[in-house]
């Protein structure tokens, strides 16, 4: 007679990625933002592996989360196993011939400056579907799915990060404001355009360059680097412009810079690859496009 007894269950999958994710950012809410759910939903994934393990792994508090001795001694061995699951769906995804190629990249890269390039890549590359993301951080490429990821980062940041081009600030303003901001009265009265994400551009600028600028914070706020860079081209204001992104625009003559002087911002427009062993074999061909 055949026996078939009940084995024991190891804790849900989901719920250990959840850990993973959680301990790796010490954050519920970065952890969310990675897998795409709620921070509840991660806090009850965890406490069902607390419940699991019979042992508090993060410590609560108003500031958020931290990791008790337990949690800690558990995040070398899960990070193992997650990055070697990534692994493995990597090499799956690459049994499909021709497999679609993945790209996160900033908003405002992925809307001012990867498109031109990206027509070029398509041409060399006819058969393979490129995808585009756009993401207010970058993935973690040893876990997403994307092939390589575009942002600004610091310039000795990362060994897996290639830079594009340094990253430059400068005023820049549509031709029919020209006159008026290079007179006498300077950005005296007129609209100062402001992304929200780089909050800082226009007092970074001003201290970097000793140029004084009146009512530094005032003006337009937008979401969108590219939203602010259209109300720039329609003569609303004065733009602090990342040089980089604007390159279609300044070659037209539809922006025109509006001061001598430009700024470096310490970054670099960069491509984050993943590790030598997890690349697609069109990679470097890709980034030698995105480089031209």
């Amino acid at each position: 007679m055949s026996v078939a007894p009940k084995r024991p269950k190891g804790p849900p999958l989901n719920a250990m990625r959840a850990f993973e994710a959680a301990a790796r950012h010490v954050s519920f809410v970065a952890a969310a933002e990675e897998l795409n759910v709620s921070p509840g939903a991660i806090s009850q994934h965890v406490k069902a592996l607390e419940g699991w393990a019979g042992a508090p792994l993060f410590r609560r508090n108003a500031q958020g989360v931290e990791l008790t001795p337990q949690g800690q001694s558990l995040v070398a061995v899960f990070t193992t196993a997650f990055d070697q699951m990534g692994d493995a769906a990597r090499a799956l995804r690459n049994l499909k011939p021709n497999a679609d190629f993945h790209i996160a990249a900033l908003p405002a890269v992925a809307q001012l400056w990867l498109p031109k390039r990206l027509r070029r890549i398509r041409e060399c590359f006819p058969h393979i579907n490129f995808s585009v993301t756009a993401l207010e951080t970058p993935p973690s490429l040893s876990r997403e799915m994307f092939d390589l990821a575009i942002f600004f980062a610091t310039l000795d940041e990362a060994p897996d990060q290639i830079v594009l081009c340094e990253d430059e600030t400068q005023p820049v303003c549509a031709p029919a404001l020209l006159d008026r901001v290079t007179g006498n009265n300077g950005f005296q009265g007129t609209p100062l355009l402001h992304d929200q994400t780089w909050s800082s551009d226009w007092s970074t600028w001003s201290r970097s360059t000793g140029c004084e600028v009146p009512d530094v914070k005032t003006g337009p706020q937008f979401s969108l680097y590219s939203l602010a860079v259209e109300e720039a081209k329609a003569a609303a204001g004065v733009l602090m412009g990342h040089l980089c992104l604007l390159e279609e625009p300044l070659k037209s003559g539809a922006l025109v810079t509006a001061h001598a002087q430009s700024c470096p911002t310490g970054r670099a427009l960069a491509v984050q690859v993943p590790v030598a062993s997890r690349r697609r074999p069109e990679t470097d061909q890709v980034i030698a496009l995105l480089s031209d």
